[in-house]
């Protein structure tokens, strides 16, 4: 369990920040860019949730949040060991699975899309799609980082998959699709 008794350490103050592993890197790194993207990401599902109140989709949402901790620690974690273990925090696949089933779920319950979606309808679609556009950011700078230094592969699996999910999840709180806003194209031409 984490214990925080002091929020300020002013380790930071000379522009860099603390891994999982001791080692130091700067905050601007593509590492910590992408944990902050996480982190944005996270905060828009939080929103999202607020919209939600209670309820099964709620409690989703939380369990994805949940999932988002883990994946920034994932990141936090350099190194090319993406095993588990009682000291290290991986993202696993079974994570990614759940994703799928609960995509799976969902979709069924939805009309095949004859057109693309704007991002809106209700309240709470409207900002699922905002969460949505963040997954996708944290997604762009994880692929980023992945690039020039070793990523978890089902880390990335989640967080693309993540996105997958709150596009199919929003359209779920648009009554099922019912009130999705369709986009027109050419529509102000």
């Amino acid at each position: 369990m984490v214990k925080l008794n002091k929020i300020y350490t002013r380790t930071g103050d000379d522009g860099t920040t603390g891994l999982v592993d001791g080692s130091r890197t700067a905050k601007h790194s593509l590492r910590i860019a992408a944990i902050g993207r996480v982190d944005a990401a996270n905060s828009a599902l939080g929103l999202a949730a607020a919209a939600l109140r209670d309820g099964p989709h709620a409690a989703a949402i939380h369990r994805i949040q949940n999932d988002l901790f883990d994946l920034g620690a994932d990141l936090a974690t350099p190194g090319e060991d993406f095993e588990p273990s009682e000291m290290v925090l991986r993202v696993v696949p079974a994570q990614v699975d759940w994703l799928e089933h609960e995509i799976d779920r969902h979709n069924e319950t939805l009309e095949p899309l004859r057109s693309f979606v704007l991002p809106g309808g209700s309240e709470a679609a409207a900002r699922v799609h905002v969460a949505r556009a963040a997954t996708r950011e944290a997604e762009r700078a994880m692929t980023a980082l992945a690039e020039s230094e070793p990523v978890n592969p089902a880390a990335l699996a989640y967080i693309n998959r993540l996105s997958d999910h709150l596009f199919v999840l929003a359209r779920v709180l648009n009554d099922y699709g019912a009130s999705d806003v369709k986009w027109v194209p050419g529509a102000n031409r």
